[in-house]
């Protein structure tokens, strides 16, 4: 009650205002974090887990044979181009037919693509591509005449337009 003109305090009222906005302030949070959760990562690992797990031993057999062949890939960034070739154990250069290789950042697929490398010289594979900085996932695809591709899967880190 007011007496005097004075107000009469705290009432219901303002419990009421107060937590109709602390709610509101968490509500509004969890549909920011959930709208930037959804737009910038597609959660998307694989299509069929099931299918996957029943393709692993026989990607590892691929694994195990490749990695038998004791090849070893270089991977150049630097000055907008991308360099890739293949050594075998013997530091000579391997014949390959085409090299593509996917740029994927971990958690965001807006910059993601793919490009098809252009043979030059000395077995090295060349082409243009400008990184932004940052961690960079990098899959290669090299046709060297085999039954399977070679491949090779690379996490890369690019400062200021240079692997580091």
């Amino acid at each position: 009650m007011s007496t005097n003109g004075q107000s009469a305090g705290f009432t219901g009222r303002h419990m009421l205002l107060i937590m109709l906005a602390f709610f509101g302030v968490i509500i509004a949070v969890n549909f920011l974090m959930a709208y930037f959760a959804r737009s910038s990562w597609t959660g998307l690992v694989v299509e069929n887990s099931y299918v996957a797990s029943q393709e692993f031993n026989a990607k590892m057999a691929e694994t195990r044979a490749q990695e038998a062949l004791g090849w070893t890939g270089n991977l150049v960034v630097a000055d907008g181009r991308v360099r890739y070739s293949l050594t075998d154990k013997g530091g000579h250069a391997v014949r390959l037919k085409s090299v593509g290789i996917t740029f994927m950042h971990p958690v965001d697929d807006r910059e993601d693509e793919h490009i098809d490398l252009v043979r030059g010289g000395d077995g090295i594979f060349d082409g243009p591509h400008t990184f932004s900085d940052g961690v960079w996932l990098v899959e290669i695809v090299a046709d060297a005449g085999l039954e399977k591709p070679y491949r090779e899967t690379l996490r890369v880190h690019v400062e200021q337009g240079k692997r580091t």
